[in-house]
């Protein structure tokens, strides 16, 4: 087992949000009797305000798992959806705990939810695939870029400077900021970027006593629809910032014979940039098929054409590890 003697030293962005995520899977660690730090790690992404899918996809992860590498940290903790789908041979996704909420939250001027937002708002978000579906609903918004920590974003709704922002809830529910959201999006406005809501614990392969340890926090309901989700999006040669939505949940479904038992449902949604046309497509199948229940629907959803949606971003999840 890891030394006892020494803190393990958990690897984090150094965000109020990274840290409360980081920090939950350290209070778990210490739980089990085994004594853990937080290290914060600068990444290329805290030191840019330029948007995502300019500076990259791993932005947020490859500093992270360079001082994983180095043996600078034991641990990397990462919102997964940030994380490039291409698998890094160097590492081990050891730890999914249960995932939060993983529904886009609107906050906005006066609490004000979606459809009742005048024609013309200005609403904030950084991401094409929110910015794609929120066009898609035709509400005549203007879609404002957005960067910047939770505080700097929900600043620019309060200052008046926009009259809505678009967040993940699972970041607000962890920083406490819940009572400040308007609408909890159903997904059927709006699906979720891929893994939204999650998190990966990340050791290297090597540590196999560390690998176990973390495993304990590992919740396997999450691990089957992240899988699901982020095969999708692999299949897709799309990367975190590629306008594409997909959720997968698991449910109790009745057999043949009246037997309950447990199935995953996957839906995904490709969208054009500037909202005109969207792809949706949705698959069912055994929770212990989450890969193939995901490469299916991809396939399905290039049958229908998405390829021809995401001319930019194809490619962007398959970038190789660094070296």
């Amino acid at each position: 087992m890891p030394d006892p003697d020494r803190p393990l030293r958990i690897g984090t962005r150094g965000s109020i949000l990274a840290l409360t995520q980081a920090g939950t899977v350290r209070d778990a660690i210490i739980a089990e009797g085994h004594p853990a730090e937080l290290v914060v790690v600068r990444t290329a992404g805290d030191a840019s305000a330029a948007p995502v899918e300019t500076i990259g996809v791993g932005v947020f992860t490859a500093a992270l798992r360079d001082a994983l590498a180095a043996g600078e940290v034991d641990i990397a903790v990462h919102s997964y959806k940030d994380l490039p789908t291409a698998q890094d041979p160097r590492f081990v996704i050891a730890g999914v705990p249960a995932r939060e909420d993983p529904r886009d939250a609107l906050i906005a001027r006066d609490n004000m939810v979606l459809g009742e937002l005048p024609t013309g708002s200005k609403v904030g978000t950084s991401a094409p695939r929110r910015a794609s579906q929120l066009r898609a609903l035709g509400l005549g918004l203007d879609i404002v870029p957005l960067r910047g920590n939770i505080d700097s974003r929900i600043g620019r709704v309060t200052s008046g400077e926009l009259d809505a922002v678009v967040l993940a809830r699972a970041g607000l529910s962890r920083v406490g900021r819940l009572s400040e959201i308007s609408e909890s999006l159903d997904p059927v406005q709006m699906l979720p970027a891929p893994a939204q809501g999650a998190l990966a614990i990340e050791c290297r392969v090597e540590d196999t006593d560390l690998v176990a340890l973390v495993a304990r926090q590992d919740d396997s309901d999450t691990r089957a629809v992240v899988a699901a989700e982020r095969t999708l999006l692999a299949e897709l040669e799309a990367g975190c910032t590629a306008p594409v939505g997909a959720l997968a949940v698991v449910a109790e479904s009745l057999d043949d014979q009246g037997e309950v038992h447990m199935e995953l449902f996957l839906r995904a949604c490709v969208v054009a940039l500037d909202g005109s046309h969207t792809i949706r497509a949705s698959r069912t199948g055994a929770l212990n098929k989450a890969v193939e229940i995901g490469q299916e629907l991809a396939r399905e959803l290039l049958d229908l054409g998405a390829r021809d949606l995401m001319p930019l971003t194809q490619g962007a999840g398959l970038s190789p590890p660094r070296q």
